[in-house]
């Protein structure tokens, strides 16, 4: 590469604006990247960089601003004249069509087949054939599936819009490799992820977003965070971690809210056995499929085991469709947002509509009762009501706490919390966890799933471990530091609240 191709940009935009309606997503963006390069562009849930890449990469266009590519002036029309440019994404949400298989989805990309199993391959993802039904796969199976798909295409630039998030410990550091590498081979990439950690080890620089306009390019030197999150908050936030509120880890008593026994489906699950007491967050930390999805889709009536026993208050209950688990008081939140929501509805018709689906009894709907508990819910969780039309138009922070706020307006005795905190900033993810101990000081059971394995001391009381479909460990909240929760996610250790080898 020459000097004059090393100084000129693969991509640099310039006050960049959007709007939607009276929302201002976008104002003054700006954003610069050379080859060889990876940017990480941060910024609050609702600052506006989904926006600004599908700006980028031609779904969205701008309402003012200038890109260009390679020193020339850039005009976008659509993904597909963006990948002739050279610059491929890989959205927050799968892109994979899923009532199609694999195959199909590559055709209709223009994807070829080859290039795409090697980065499958490169990427850590064992077992996937191109006939697989995308709807039955997993939403981690999904990300890589989508990022092989964008590596497959050569990209000059790769847009990652919280391409880790979903994915679980060990395959977050396969796909930060094949990151690394195109950089190293001359190619940019964005970088978009909450993760401090992850932007620590990958990124040259970090560019802040505000209320949609750039307000600081940092270089990524140790101890910079802390700078990021007052650029991005506009005010200074203490990173420390929380400690673990006194009570937390204390053996419950009296009868447990939810028991789960000996739980067996096809070789998934494996006699998974647990109680969950009132007032107690159980988290439960695994490894990409072992088991965590198809255990939340039986608690919430979406499959049936094969056998075992569920009691709800010391009763055997046996769920043929989630409208039974919702009315045993289990109220499930998925880990994919857009899995939950109508989309095309807005906040107020998100959140009512438990009130409006059962329609059980005849009579005058309780308008008031349920404006008053859906007004409740998003001042509680303070969810940003701008786009009033449309939830798809809300940050994705925002369309997490629709999902929650939902139960939180209906009433619920068990929630069952899936990653809820995926993609969703600092400040949002500060909110969420007193929320979750708050519900459970007020007598909720919350079975409490994450990736994100500095969450478990922050919310938890107890820590179940499952590798290959069975429980391998259960630790306090004080028992637990991620070193020790990935070697039993690896099944190397497994140990029970007493600190007894299991």
């Amino acid at each position: 590469m020459t000097a004059l191709e090393q100084a000129v940009p693969l991509l640099e935009a310039k006050g960049v604006s959007k709007s939607f309606g009276t929302v201002k997503a976008l104002t003054d963006a700006s954003l610069r990247v050379n080859a060889g390069e990876i940017v990480a562009l941060v910024g609050a849930n609702g600052a506006g960089k989904s926006t600004f890449v599908k700006i980028l990469t031609g779904a969205l266009r701008p309402d003012d601003g200038h890109v260009t590519i390679r020193g020339s002036e850039a005009h976008v029309g659509s993904p597909a004249e963006a990948r002739r440019s050279g610059l491929v994404p890989v959205y927050q949400e799968p892109s994979l069509i899923p009532d199609l298989d694999i195959s199909d989805n590559l055709r209709l990309g223009g994807v070829p087949q080859g290039p795409f199993l090697h980065w499958v391959n490169e990427l850590g993802l064992q077992g996937v054939r191109l006939d697989d039904m995308v709807g039955r796969l997993p939403l981690a199976t999904l990300r890589i599936l989508d990022l092989a798909k964008a590596l497959a295409c050569g990209p000059d630039l790769l847009l990652l819009d919280e391409m880790t998030a979903a994915l679980p410990t060990d395959l977050v550091e396969p796909a930060l490799q094949v990151v690394r590498k195109q950089a190293e081979d001359g190619r940019g990439v964005i970088f978009i992820s909450h993760r401090f950690s992850e932007i620590a080890e990958l990124c040259d620089r970090a560019s802040v977003l505000r209320d949609g306009a750039t307000v600081g390019d940092l270089a990524i030197t140790p101890g910079v965070e802390d700078r990021v999150v007052e650029m991005m908050l506009g005010a200074g936030v203490d990173l420390g971690a929380q400690s673990p509120g006194s009570g937390r880890g204390r053996r419950h008593q009296g009868r447990p809210r939810l028991e789960v026994g000996e739980i067996a489906l096809g070789n998934k699950l494996s006699d998974v056995s647990f109680e969950l007491f009132p007032g107690e967050v159980l988290g439960l930390v695994a490894l990409e499929g072992q088991g965590q999805d198809e255990l939340f889709e039986v608690l919430s009536g979406q499959l049936r085991p094969d056998r075992g026993a569920i009691l709800v208050d010391g009763t055997p209950v046996s769920f043929r469709h989630p409208a039974d688990a919702i009315a045993a008081g289990l109220a499930y939140v998925p880990g994919d947002r857009a899995e939950a929501l109508l989309m095309d509805r807005s906040v107020h018709d998100n959140i009512a509509l438990p009130f409006s689906a059962p329609l059980r009894r005849w009579g005058p709907l309780k308008m008031r009762r349920e404006r008053a508990r859906v007004t409740n819910a998003v001042n509680r969780l303070q969810i940003d009501t701008r786009a009033r039309g449309e939830v798809r138009r809300l940050s994705g922070g925002n369309q997490q706490k629709v999902t929650i706020g939902r139960w939180l307006a209906a009433g619920f005795r068990t929630l069952l919390l899936f990653d809820p905190t995926r993609g969703i900033d600092v400040r949002t993810k500060r909110q969420i966890y007193p929320l979750v101990r708050q519900l459970a000081e007020q007598g909720a059971s919350i079975l409490y799933y994450t990736s994100e394995l500095d969450e478990v001391p922050l919310a938890c009381d107890r820590t179940l471990v499952i590798f290959n479909g069975r429980v391998v460990a259960t630790f306090a909240a004080s028992d637990t530091d991620e070193p020790t929760l990935i070697r039993a996610a690896y099944g190397l250790a497994s140990r029970d609240v007493d600190g007894e080898r299991a």
